[in-house]
């Protein structure tokens, strides 16, 4: 029976991975209906409100998706005018990915959402970067580069 151990569900990391993220998309869904966002269109929204304006290449390496799963999600927040999608006037492979001024106005609307999130996972400061950074550490030995740039 020891050899079966491993087997066990409660033995297993990827389903409390799967498990807590699955809980925490769930939780955000109130907060970003109210914006009418899904949670990947948040993720993306995050990065060009830092950013302002990449590639579609570079924005799907920050949020680890392919392109199949990218155009789309483009597709829908351009439809929106929170962004463009134009090529690259210096390389016209790459495809620019630029905030709009609507899009730039939605990120004040989105701004009591980390603190809202924060109140719903009952996490300790401490305790959200330790597990932050341990998840950080795990992608990377993984061998995905870390989307930080």
């Amino acid at each position: 029976m020891e050899d079966y151990k491993a087997l066990k569900l409660e033995n297993q990391l990827c389903f409390p991975l799967y498990a807590c993220a699955k809980e925490v998309v769930r939780r955000y869904k109130p907060f970003l209906d109210a914006l009418d966002l899904t949670y990947t269109q948040y993720i993306t929204m995050l990065v060009l409100w830092e950013h302002k304006c990449l590639s579609a290449k570079l924005l799907g390496q920050h949020l680890y998706l392919d392109s199949g799963t990218l155009t789309p999600l483009l597709k829908k927040l351009e439809q929106k005018h929170y962004l463009t999608r134009h090529r690259d006037p210096e390389d016209e492979r790459n495809l620019l990915i630029c905030l709009t001024p609507q899009g730039q106005a939605l990120r004040e609307k989105a701004l009591s959402i980390p603190k809202q999130m924060c109140a719903c996972m009952a996490l300790e400061p401490d305790d959200a970067e330790a597990l932050n950074a341990l998840l950080r550490k795990l992608l990377a030995a993984m061998g995905l580069p870390s989307s930080e740039i």
